[in-house]
C-alpha cells in the first residue's frame, strides 16, 4: 500500500464523480448546516463499542484498518498480556498451482502483545467512532497503562501511544510472527493441502538502526515485511508498526522501514487522520428510534470504511482482520455482493473495490473459463486472490467456473454476472456512463455470452439450461432459478445499456430471444424450486434461489400475480430451521421490505442480533466472516428508502414503533440525493437533489395538494401520475423540497428520539 492523503483519496473521487457530468454532493460544511449544527461527536459517540472485560477473542474486542492493515485487539491467549494482531488485505501467497484456497490464499502475518509489570485486573475501553480511535486503560497489579491506538487511514502504519503508570514503567512489546501458511490447512478445519504443498519459510529478524524487522520470504518470489520501531515522548512511549508486501520484487523491507521512520507524533498523525474520518461520516446521515439498531448501523459504516477502499484488494471473508479459517480468500457467490451493497445508500461510493476490480483485472476473467469459449466469454470462480484468479482447481483448493451439464467440478456459473449486478448498482447510484461503457457493458456481455453457448431450446419451444449449481444447496439442478434470474436480468441489463450507450450491438436480437423464450422460473406448491426437478426440500442458509427477487427485482410484490410465490417462497425457505445463518435474516429482512412488511423487516433483523451478531457486531459461522453484519445495514435501507424500478420509494417499510425518521443525502438509483423527515408515523418532508438529471418519480405518503419548490422557494414543475407517484421536472444540480400544501416543516435534519435505552456494543 502506498500513503495515500486524504485529499488524494477524496480529492480523485469527487474528480471523477465531476468528469463523469454531475456534481458532487454538498460540502462538510454545508452538510453540517443542514444538520442544524449537529454533535457529530456526541452522535457517534452514543454508538461507541465500550469495553469494561477483556475481550477474548477476533468476535468480542475492538478492530481498527483502513482497507490494508489491519489490527484486531484482544487477549493474548493463556498470557497476561493483550495481543494486537497485525494482518494487510494484499498479503497472500502466490503459488497458483496450489489453487485459491492455499497456493494464493491469504497469508498470516503476525502479532503484537503489550505485557505490563503486573496482572492485568480491569480494563476501560471505548472505540471512538467519529475519531476512528481505540482509547482507554489497562489497570494492573502494578498501576495502570493509558492507551490510545489507530490505524492511519491514508498510511500503512499501526500507532498505539501508551502512558503507563510509574509502576508500569517496564512494559514491553513482543512481535511473534506467524507461520506463512494458508490458514486453510489447521487440522481443526479438515480441509488437507494438495500434495506437495508446504509452509513458506520462517520470517527472520534484522534490525536497522533503532526499527526492527520481521521479513517474511515466499517461495514464489518477494516478500512481506513488518516493521516497528517504539519512540520514547516524555512520559508516553509509541509504537509505530508498518506492513509493506511486494511480489516478484524484494522492496517491502525499505517501504515498511521507510513508513515507521516517518512517523510523525501521535497528535500530530492524528489530525488527518481524524479529518478523513470526519469527512466521511458527514456524507450522509440517518436516525431512527431504535437505538440498539441504530448504534449498530454507525458500527457498520465504521467497519466498511475500515475494510474497503475503492484500491483495496476486494474484502475476503474476513476483511483486513485475518483469522484461523477455512476460508482465506475472496468469496464470489454471496460474500462479496452482501459486502458492498450499504455504500450505494450510505453515499460512499469512494469504498468500491469491487467495479474498480473488475475493471482492472478484466482480463482474468476470460481465462477462467474453459478453453472452448475464451475467445467471448468471462466468468468468475466462487474463490479468488486479490487479482481475481482461482488458479489450480480442485474439491478443496479452490473452485472453478463450471461448465454447464457436467457435475464435476461444481458447475457453478452465475457469480459474474452476480459480481456485475453490483457494479450495475454503482453505476446507477452515479449515473457514470464510463463506468458502464467501460466496465459493466463490455464483461456483463461476456458473462452472457457464457450462458449463450449452452441454452438450448425443448420439446415445449422454450430455451432451457442445462445442470448448473445454486450456491450453496449441493444438488445440481437443470434450468436452476439462481442462473435463470441472472440471465434474464442480464439480457434487460445488456439492452438496456446498449441503447444508453447507443450501440448497435449484433447480440441484441439474440438478448431479446432469450427473454422472449427463456423458461419460466421452476415452482411447485412450496413456492420457487432450487431447479427443474428439485424442489426446495431442507435447510439451507442461501437465498441463491430466489435472487429474481430479491436483489434482482425480476419478480415484486407490486405486480400483484407474483405475490403469493413470494410469499411462499419466502415462508417456505424460512421456515427449514437448522441450516439457517445470519445473511438468512437479512435477505429475509429486505424481501419483507419489499412486502411492506416493516414489523416482519425488524423481526428478522432483531433475529439476526439476537442469534447471530457477535459482541463487537462481528460475525462466525465455522470461520469469522464479515459479510452479514454489512448486509444488515442494506436491510435497513430497504426499509426506509429503495429505489428499482425507475422509482424512489421513501419509508416504505417502516416499523409501526418507529414514528419518527430522518434521512440526508440518502443517496439513491438515478443519482439523487434524498433528504427526509417522518414525524408521528408520517413523512413531513423530503428534498431530492438530482446530479444527473434523470427522471425523478417519488413515491411517498404524502397526499393531497402539495408544495413543490426549489431552495429559492420558487415552485417547480410537477405532476401526480395515475397512480399516486409525483414525478418532479429537475435537471443535473437542480433540488425540489416536497411537503403537504399548506404546511410548514422544519426543514433541518436531527437525530429523532430513541424509543429507549440501549446497552453498548461491545462488552460493557
Amino acid at each position: 500500500m502506498t500513503d495515500i492523503s486524504r485529499r488524494t483519496i477524496l480529492g480523485g473521487v469527487l474528480a471523477g464523480v465531476a468528469a463523469a457530468g454531475f456534481a458532487p454532493s454538498a460540502s462538510a460544511a454545508e452538510n453540517d448546516f443542514a444538520l442544524g449544527g449537529l454533535d457529530w461527536a456526541g452522535f457517534l459517540g452514543a454508538a461507541d463499542l465500550v469495553w469494561r472485560r477483556m475481550p477474548k477473542t477476533w468476535y468480542e474486542g475492538p478492530f481498527l484498518s483502513n482497507g490494508f492493515l489491519g489490527s484486531g485487539i484482544y487477549a493474548e491467549p493463556g498470557r497476561n498480556a493483550v495481543r494486537f494482531n497485525v494482518q494487510h488485505s494484499e498479503v497472500q501467497d502466490h503459488r497458483p498451482e496450489f489453487g485459491s484456497l492455499f497456493g494464493l490464499a491469504r497469508l498470516p502475518i503476525g502479532h503484537f502483545t503489550l505485557e505490563p509489570v503486573g496482572a492485568i485486573t480491569g480494563i476501560d475501553w471505548r472505540m471512538d467512532l467519529w475519531n476512528a480511535e481505540l482509547k482507554g486503560t489497562i489497570t494492573t497489579a502494578a498501576g495502570s497503562l493509558s492507551v490510545r491506538a489507530i490505524v492511519h487511514t491514508g498510511q500503512s502504519l499501526l500507532a498505539v501511544e501508551i502512558e503507563p503508570t510509574e509502576g508500569e514503567r517496564g512494559f514491553a512489546w513482543v512481535f511473534h510472527p506467524a507461520e506463512a501458511v494458508s490458514p486453510r490447512t489447521d487440522p481443526k478445519f479438515g480441509k488437507p493441502p494438495p500434495a506437495g504443498y508446504v509452509a513458506n519459510p520462517p520470517a527472520t529478524r534484522e534490525t536497522s538502526g533503532d526499527s526492527r524487522l520481521s521479513v517474511q520470504s515466499l517461495l514464489a518470489g518477494g516478500e512481506h515485511v513488518t516493521a516497528w520501531r517504539e519512540v520514547v515522548r516524555g512520559s508516553k512511549r509509541t509504537l509505530y508498526t508498518s506492513v509493506a508486501w511486494s511480489h516478484p520484487r524484494r522492496t517491502a523491507a525499505r517501504e515498511a522501514l521507510t513508513t515507521v521512520r516517518r512517523a510523525e507524533p501521535f497528535d500530530v498523525l492524528a489530525v488527518d487522520h481524524r479529518r478523513w474520518w470526519h469527512d466521511y461520516y458527514r456524507r450522509s446521515f440517518l436516525s431512527i428510534p431504535d437505538a440498539r439498531l441504530q448504534s449498530f448501523y454507525w458500527i457498520q459504516l465504521y467497519k466498511v470504511a475500515s475494510a474497503a477502499r475503492e484500491e483495496a484488494p476486494v474484502m475476503a471473508t474476513c476483511g483486513p482482520w485475518l483469522e484461523p479459517t477455512p476460508w482465506p480468500a475472496t468469496w464470489w457467490n454471496l460474500n462479496v455482493q452482501l459486502e458492498y451493497w450499504l455504500i450505494h445508500g450510505s453515499n460512499h461510493l469512494e469504498l468500491d473495490a469491487v467495479s474498480h476490480a473488475l475493471g482492472k483485472y478484466r482480463a482474468n476473467l476470460t481465462g477462467q473459463v474453459a478453453e472452448p469459449y475464451q475467445h467471448d466469454s468471462a466468468g468468475i470462480p466462487r474463490t479468488t486472490d486479490m487479482t481475481l484468479l482461482n488458479g489450480a482447481a480442485g474439491t478443496n483448493s479452490g473452485f472453478p467456473v463450471g461448465v454447464p451439464g457436467q457435475e464435476t467440478p461444481t458447475p457453478e456459473v452465475g457469480n459474474l454476472t452476480w459480481a456485475l449486478h453490483n457494479v450495475w448498482l454503482s453505476y446507477r447510484h452515479t449515473m457514470d456512463r464510463r463506468l458502464l461503457r467501460d466496465t459493466l457493458f463490455p464483461l456483463l456481455r461476456k458473462a452472457i455470452n457464457y450462458y449463450l453457448h449452452f441454452l438450448e431450446p425443448g420439446a415445449d419451444g422454450k430455451l432451457h439450461l442445462p445442470a448448473t449449481f445454486s450456491p450453496e444447496y449441493g444438488v445440481n439442478a437443470p434450468d436452476c432459478n439462481y442462473d435463470l434470474a441472472l440471465i434474464r436480468w442480464g439480457c434487460r441489463t445488456l439492452l438496456e445499456s446498449a441503447a444508453e450507450l447507443r450501440i448497435g450491438d449484433p447480440l441484441a436480437r439474440r438478448w431479446r430471444e432469450v427473454l422472449a423464450t427463456l423458461v419460466p422460473y421452476p415452482a411447485d406448491a412450496d413456492g420457487y424450486m432450487i431447479g427443474a426437478g428439485v424442489p426446495f426440500a431442507k435447510s439451507h442458509r442461501h437465498y441463491s434461489h430466489l435472487l429474481q427477487i430479491y436483489p434482482l427485482y425480476e419478480i415484486t410484490w407490486e405486480r400483484p400475480e407474483h405475490r403469493r410465490i413470494i410469499e411462499t417462497s419466502l415462508a417456505h425457505w424460512v421456515g427449514f430451521e437448522g441450516a439457517l445463518q445470519g445473511y438468512t435474516f437479512t435477505g429475509a429482512a429486505s424481501m419483507s421490505a419489499q412486502m411492506l412488511r416493516g414489523d416482519k423487516a425488524e423481526f428478522y433483523l432483531g433475529e439476526l442480533q439476537r442469534r447471530y451478531i457477535q459482541p463487537n457486531t462481528m460475525y462466525k459461522e465455522s470461520g469469522p466472516v464479515i459479510e452479514t453484519p454489512l448486509s444488515a445495514a442494506q436491510s435497513l435501507h430497504d426499509m426506509l428508502v429503495q429505489s428499482w424500478g425507475g422509482v424512489i420509494r421513501l419509508f416504505p417499510a417502516v416499523p409501526a414503533e418507529w414514528a419518527d425518521v430522518a434521512l440526508r443525502d440518502f443517496r439513491t438509483q438515478g443519482a439523487f440525493l434524498l433528504s427526509a423527515s417522518r414525524q408521528g408515523g408520517k413523512t413531513r418532508w423530503v428534498k431530492v437533489t438530482s446530479e444527473a438529471g434523470a427522471p425523478c418519480v417519488l413515491r411517498t405518503d404524502l397526499e393531497g395538494e402539495l408544495t413543490v419548490r426549489d431552495r429559492w422557494g420558487r415552485p417547480k414543475r410537477w405532476r401526480r401520475l395515475p397512480n399516486g407517484d409525483v414525478r418532479i421536472d429537475l435537471r443535473r444540480g437542480e433540488e425540489a423540497v416536497v411537503h403537504r400544501a399548506g404546511d410548514r416543516p422544519d426543514l433541518e435534519i436531527r437525530p429523532v428520539p430513541a424509543n429507549g435505552a440501549a446497552t453498548p456494543w461491545g462488552m460493557p
